[in-house]
């Protein structure tokens, strides 16, 4: 096992974490920035306006995107096992 064999390892890892929390994050994101603009514009300040919706759009991002999550996890985690033979030698 080099150290490039290595690095590419991790580089594949944090990738494939990162494309697979995407979606949620963008989404908790942008409706967190509208309720935040939502909020300021109305002098509301109440803490469950800002979460309940979150959690809807992240339950509903999750339902919608959860196969091709799935998908890319279980394709990296066999492309990670179908090379166990050539990090053993």
């Amino acid at each position: 096992m080099t150290v490039e064999f290595v690095v590419h390892l991790f580089r594949e890892t944090f990738f494939t974490a990162l494309l697979v929390a995407a979606p949620v994050l963008l989404a908790s994101l942008l409706v967190g920035l509208f309720i935040s603009v939502l909020q300021a514009a109305t002098s509301i300040q109440e803490f469950t306006l800002t979460f309940v919706p979150k959690l809807i759009a992240i339950a509903v991002i999750l339902v919608l995107t959860l196969p091709w999550m799935i998908d890319t996890l279980l394709g990296f985690t066999i492309g990670l096992f179908q090379q166990i033979p050539t990090i053993a030698h």
